[in-house]
C-alpha cells in the first residue's frame, strides 16, 4: 500500500492505514466549479460609499434633534455626498444606466437587488431635501421655495435615518445569496460586519469633518461601529469551517488585516479625541481607510473562493453528513 495514504488512530491505539487516500478536490480539467465574479474595484467601492452614506444619515438625524447645527450640516451633506458616489459606482458597474432603471419595473421580495433598489428608492429623496436645506444660499432660503424646503429638512432627514440601516446591511445580504462560496457561508455575520464597518466609517467622517466640541456622537459612533465591526469580522476566519482560508490567506487576509489594524486605532483614537483636533482628523481617516480595505478584503475573499474547488465541495459534503442535502443543493 502506498505511503502516501494516510494513517489513523485504531481501536487499541496503534496506527491503522486508511483503505483510501486523502480526497483531492480537482475539477473537470482542472476548471473552477465556479465562475470567477466580473465585478471590478467599483463594486467595493459602491459597497463602502452607501454603508458610509448610511451612517452620515443616522447622524445628522441625531444632530438635528439635539441642535448640533455644523454636525447636522456636514453629515446631511457627506449622505448626499456617500449616496450619489454610490450610484456613480452601481450603475458604471451595470454598465448601462438604463439597468437600474428597468429595475424599478418589478418589485421582488425574494431578490436582494430588488429590494436594495426599492430601499435606496426611499432613501434617496430624504437625503436630498435635507442636504438642499443646508448647501441653499441665504437670499434663497428667504424665497417661498427656501422656506418650503427648510421646513421639509428635518421630517426628510428623519424618513432617511429610518431607511438607513436597510442601506447599511442590504449589500451584505446581496453578496451571501450568491454562489461565491466566502459570502455565502458568511451570511449569518456579513450584515453585522457591513454595519459595523458603515458605523465607524460614517462616525469617522464626523470627526474629521465637523468641530471638536460637537463631534461627541460621532466619536461614540464610530467607537461602536468599530468594535462591532472587529467582533463580527474575526468571526470569519473563525466560524466559517474550510471556507474562513480565504479570508485568512492572500491579498483578502492583508487588506483585513490592515483594515484591523486602522480600526482599532482610530476607535482608541476617538476615545482621546475629545479635545484635540489632530487626534480627530488623524482617527476619523483611520477609520474610513479601515473601512473601505474591510470591503474590499471581502470582496477579494469572495472571488479567491470561486478558484479553488474545495470551498464549493467541502461544505456541500459536511451538509450531507449533517442530513441536509437541500442545503448543499440551495449553494450551486
Amino acid at each position: 500500500m502506498s505511503r502516501a495514504l494516510n494513517r489513523v488512530a485504531g481501536g487499541d491505539g496503534t496506527k491503522e492505514e486508511r483503505a483510501v487516500p486523502k480526497a483531492s478536490f480537482r475539477s473537470y480539467y482542472g476548471r473552477p466549479v465556479l465562475k470567477q465574479p466580473v465585478w471590478e474595484w467599483l463594486v467595493p467601492a459602491y459597497l463602502f460609499a452607501g454603508g458610509l452614506s448610511a451612517a452620515c444619515a443616522e447622524l445628522a438625524a441625531g444632530a438635528d434633534l439635539t441642535r448640533r447645527p455644523r454636525l447636522r450640516k456636514v453629515t446631511r451633506v457627506g449622505a448626499l455626498g456617500g449616496l450619489g458616489a454610490s450610484m456613480y459606482f452601481l450603475i458604471a458597474d451595470l454598465g448601462r444606466p438604463e439597468r437600474f432603471h428597468h429595475m424599478l419595473r418589478v418589485a421582488k421580495p425574494s431578490s436582494p437587488m430588488s429590494v436594495g433598489t426599492w430601499i435606496l428608492v426611499a432613501y434617496g429623496p430624504g437625503v436630498g431635501v435635507s442636504a438642499v436645506a443646508e448647501l441653499m444660499p441665504k437670499r434663497l432660503r428667504r424665497t417661498m421655495l427656501g422656506k418650503l424646503v427648510g421646513k421639509l429638512a428635518r421630517p426628510a432627514g428623519l424618513s432617511s435615518a429610518a431607511v438607513a440601516p436597510g442601506v447599511a446591511s442590504y449589500t451584505a445580504v446581496l453578496l451571501s445569496h450568491t454562489a461565491v462560496p466566502a459570502w455565502n457561508e458568511a451570511r449569518d455575520w456579513l450584515p453585522f460586519v457591513f454595519t459595523g464597518s458603515a458605523a465607524a466609517s460614517g462616525g469617522g467622517f464626523g470627526m474629521v469633518c465637523a468641530p471638536v466640541e460637537e463631534a461627541g456622537p460621532a466619536r461614540r459612533l464610530a467607537a461602536a461601529g468599530a468594535v462591532t465591526e472587529l467582533v463580527t469580522s474575526r468571526q470569519l476566519d473563525e466560524r466559517l469551517g474550510v471556507v474562513s482560508e480565504a479570508y485568512r490567506t492572500g491579498r483578502a487576509h492583508r487588506l483585513r488585516q490592515w483594515s484591523e489594524y486602522l480600526t482599532a486605532g482610530g476607535a482608541l483614537g476617538s476615545l482621546l479625541a475629545g479635545r484635540s483636533r489632530g487626534v480627530a482628523v488623524a482617527s476619523g481617516l483611520a477609520l474610513l481607510a479601515g473601512s473601505a480595505l474591510q470591503r474590499l478584503g471581502i470582496f477579494e475573499a469572495g472571488v479567491e473562493s470561486t478558484r479553488d474547488p474545495k470551498y464549493v465541495v467541502v461544505p456541500q459534503r459536511q451538509r450531507v453528513d449533517r442530513g441536509n442535502p437541500a442545503g448543499a443543493e440551495s449553494a450551486q
